[in-house]
């Protein structure tokens, strides 16, 4: 089995908005290069919380691609957690504690 070459790398960064709001914002990178896009996401970060009067957070999550972005149900992110939790807690634990700022379907 060969080495899959990346084409994209899109890294997953955090920005502080105020005392008790954050923003998780990944972003896509055209390279190979896994710490390239990391300094590059993070520089944009840095520029984007300054934009937005916000903080970026020093932590980046990186996930490289050998697929095309641009295709129809391209995979750009996946992150592998292990977890004792039952599929519902682990969801309300992780993603959806009832303080994101997002559409519901009971909305």
């Amino acid at each position: 089995m060969g080495t899959v070459q990346m084409v994209s790398v899109c890294v997953r960064c955090v920005i502080q908005l105020t005392e008790r709001d954050y923003e998780e914002r990944i972003t896509i990178w055209r390279t190979d290069d896994l710490d390239d896009a990391v300094a590059k996401a993070q520089a944009e970060a840095r520029d984007y919380a300054a934009n937005v009067g916000g903080t970026a957070i020093d932590f980046a999550q990186s996930y490289g691609s050998d697929e095309d972005p641009t295709e129809d149900g391209a995979e750009v992110f996946s992150l592998i957690r292990q977890s004792e939790m039952p599929p519902r807690q682990y969801i309300d634990h992780f993603f959806d504690t009832g303080m994101e700022f997002i559409r519901r379907d009971d909305d």
